[in-house]
């Protein structure tokens, strides 16, 4: 009789092995690798099931293939259709992951009450009666909604079978397990299999199913990376637990654009769409701040840039980024010092992007580089200014994507000019234009007027 060989597997990112090793050669962790215990059936066939094989029915000719026009359905919440596409697609898996407490539960059970048809919504974290008392205290009690406290999930998918629902819920993938498995709920294996059983039920029946995801200490989401290559739609839930907006990003999405963004303000009621622009606070002008305009997916955001350029007190100059990548602030700042003349190079220099969004966006180099000349010098910028342009290790100043997108929302918040490459001026632009080519020119220009910090 042949001996099974025994197989160890990697709790961190999957990868197997046939021995025990200290650190895995795939991820780099360290006291990750365990044993495999357990195999997966290999007939997922059973009586009346769903997610059995009796669906299979061999290849078919592309020629051949029907497609319905099926409508998407609306979710009741404008934000999340935004960052969805437009609504749900039949059979659509969608994970939602995000940090502990940031609301995750609460939009699904918002969603859940919006939904049209019969919703089953499966928790292996919470009771029934612990979702009862958010659903009363969110105006969210749908009779339409049932729910199920069960980490098994055979017995989850059985009771959808059942009831067979228009949306099907389950929170978190990380509590379900399999009892074909051997190991405990959470790990690699488990998370694998699970996940695979319900995303192939979501798609025999065209059921749209939304799984919540648990994240790692980095901010990535837990589990191994198949995960995110098995479902449609990876969403990123965000925010800072002490404020009151929450950001959802479309990190993948095969029904519509990636990297949308959805903004919610946290209430006593719920979450709801955020009012106006969060990001930028119509104050006084000030020395060290620029305003510009960036794009996340198709949804245009304005932003302002702060920067603060002070003395070195330990002799060694800092560089501190928040919201914006180190690396490029150092750019920018030798930029600004050798093309533009501003002196940083013994000056400890700060800069912050208001509102705590993070800006991956190149279109804010011309803004920080505008910043940090307002702060060194101590004068103030043109009010109501934008500054759009990607900046080159030359100095010059190159043009940015959507810009007639990004001026039309900055003419929408009251801007009344912008500083804009000079190659971006084809067609009519919705707000006056100072088009440039070079850091040295725009910082000798009249939006930077006399103005000391005193003052």
């Amino acid at each position: 009789m042949v001996k099974n060989a025994t197989v160890f597997e990697c709790t961190a990112c999957g990868a197997r092995y046939p021995r025990p090793l200290g650190k895995c050669g795939a991820c780099g962790a360290w006291g990750s690798i365990e044993e495999l215990k357990g195999t997966l059936r290999r007939s997922l066939d059973r009586a009346g099931s769903a997610f059995g094989t009796r669906h299979f029915q061999g290849p078919v000719p592309l020629p051949s293939v029907e497609v319905e026009e099926n409508p998407r359905a609306a979710t009741g919440l404008e934000e999340l259709d935004r960052v969805l596409g437009g609504g749900v697609v039949p059979g659509m898996v969608v994970l939602l992951g995000g940090e502990p407490g940031i609301g995750k539960s609460t939009l699904l059970l918002q969603w859940a009450a919006r939904a049209v048809g019969l919703v089953l919504y499966a928790s292996g974290e919470e009771s029934e009666r612990q979702i009862k008392l958010r659903a009363q205290r969110l105006g969210a009690e749908n009779p339409q909604i049932h729910l199920l406290a069960e980490t098994d999930v055979r017995e989850i998918l059985a009771a959808a079978e059942h009831l067979k629902p228009s949306l099907l819920m389950v929170d978190s993938i990380q509590t379900l397990f399999d009892p074909d498995f051997e190991s405990s709920a959470g790990s690699v294996s488990q998370v694998r299999g699970c996940a695979q059983l319900l995303a192939r039920w979501a798609k025999a029946t065209g059921t749209p199913l939304v799984l919540v995801g648990h994240v790692t200490k980095d901010g990535s989401l837990a589990g191994p990376k198949v995960l995110e290559h098995l479902v449609d739609t990876v969403l990123a839930f965000e925010g800072d637990r002490h404020h009151h907006h929450r950001l959802l990003r479309a990190l993948k999405n095969r029904f519509g654009a990636a990297f949308e963004l959805g903004v919610f303000a946290m209430t006593e009621r719920g979450l709801v769409p955020a009012e106006g622009n969060p990001f930028f606070l119509d104050a006084e002008a000030r020395p060290g701040c620029a305003a510009t305009v960036v794009l996340n997916g198709t949804r245009p955001v304005v932003v302002e840039i702060q920067a603060l350029v002070a003395s070195a007190g330990l002799g060694i100059p800092r560089r501190t980024a928040l919201g914006i990548d180190g690396q490029r602030l150092a750019m920018l700042c030798a930029v600004a010092e050798r093309r533009g003349g501003v002196q940083l190079h013994d000056r400890d220099v700060y800069v912050n992007v208001a509102g705590g969004l993070e800006v991956e966006d190149p279109s804010a180099d011309l803004a920080v580089i505008a910043a940090l000349a307002s702060s060194a010098t101590g004068r103030i910028l043109a009010e109501k200014t934008l500054f759009l342009g990607e900046v080159g290790l030359t100095g010059e100043v190159r043009p940015v994507a959507q810009l007639p997108l990004r001026l039309q929302e900055g003419a929408r918040l009251g801007f009344v000019s912008a500083a804009i490459p000079a190659a971006g001026l084809e067609g009519r632009p919705a707000l006056p234009c100072h088009a440039e080519r070079s850091v040295e020119r725009l910082r000798a220009k009249a939006w930077l007027r006399e103005r000391s910090e005193e003052e």
